[in-house]
């Protein structure tokens, strides 16, 4: 098994009920966290921007190793292809992107509000042994898959043992 280091975002929260309809309010307390401000500290800004609901959006993702390659995949419904960042710097993968809020219109009178929208940003450190020049990524109904394929070298293979006599 292979090293894989999930970086993992947190949000910073603004106070829970300022100047808010009673029901944003009452959703913001009764999904509050009151840990998650400590470790909120520990994350500059830029990986925690907040959406206009005040909860940050934070994709779920499941990360795998397979005998031949890293699989990576997110859950980025409503999400564009051109709103979404892939990249890989030495060791380091980056997946980022945004969903835009949706306007809302006057009179309008929200019953709940529990889409999270906003920037997100993950960060990984892959082991060494990921081969940069031939990672595929995908987004197909809402769910983006990286593939990170190991080099030939460092895919386990099956040795022969010989009997000697």
């Amino acid at each position: 098994m292979s090293n894989l280091l999930v970086h993992r975002p947190t949000s910073l929260r603004t106070p829970l009920t300022e100047g808010l309809d009673p029901f944003t309010s009452m959703n913001r307390l009764l999904n509050w966290d009151p840990f998650q401000e400590m470790f909120g500290m520990t994350f500059p800004r830029s990986l925690s921007r907040l959406s206009e609901s005040g909860m940050a959006l934070i994709p779920p993702l499941e990360a795998k190793e397979t005998p031949t390659s890293f699989v990576f995949k997110a859950d980025l419904p409503g999400i564009k292809e051109e709103d979404v960042d892939v990249s890989i710097s030495g060791n380091r993968l980056s997946l980022s992107g945004k969903r835009e809020a949706e306007t809302r219109e006057e009179g309008e009178t929200y019953l709940t509000y529990e889409r999270n929208f906003g920037a997100f940003n993950r960060t990984f450190t892959l082991p060494e042994l990921v081969d940069t020049d031939k990672v595929n990524a995908e987004l197909k109904e809402g769910v983006l898959t990286i593939t990170l394929p190991k080099v030939p070298e460092a895919r386990a293979k099956a040795i022969k043992v010989k009997e000697i006599k």
